[in-house]
């Protein structure tokens, strides 16, 4: 199965796609948030353009495994992106993933190969494949968290 992920943030939003089959990642894109109808209506776009049928979004717990204000906020958001799918008839696999230290893979993989702002710009869809890749090793098709 073909699954999207989601690096949900305030500012930016990263977009990653993969197979659980062979376990394989790909940064696609980053959408600007601040605007959830438009990150939603984005996303959307993305399923239907790589044929997804499951959706990651990673969930940002704290290291001690509670949730803060903006995995809550990320939690919310992942349950309207269902429910908006849904009504688009799309019938997704939403799931939620830990992505601690999601960023900090995607800022050791693009160490010293462009400037401050090109790097900006893909470095969430870098950690949203990061998000992605762990999701396939730890078999989170079958055991993560809806939303």
């Amino acid at each position: 199965m073909r699954w999207l992920c989601v690096d949900y943030g305030h500012v930016r939003v990263g977009l990653a796609t993969g197979w659980d089959e062979d376990g394989f990642a790909t940064p696609v894109k980053m959408v600007t948030g601040g605007n959830d109808v438009h990150v939603i209506r984005e996303i959307i776009v993305a399923v239907r353009e790589y044929d997804c049928h499951g959706i990651v979004v990673g969930w940002p717990i704290n290291m001690d495994d509670t949730e803060g204000p903006q995995a809550i906020k990320t939690r919310m958001f992942a349950a309207e992106l269902a429910k908006v799918a849904e009504h688009h008839g799309l019938h997704l696999d939403v799931r939620m993933w830990d992505e601690r230290l999601s960023s900090f893979a995607a800022d050791s993989a693009l160490a010293g190969q462009m400037t401050r702002g090109k790097r900006k710009a893909r470095q969430d869809a870098i950690a949203a494949a990061a998000i992605l890749t762990a999701f396939f090793d730890s078999d989170g098709p079958k055991t993560a968290q809806k939303p």
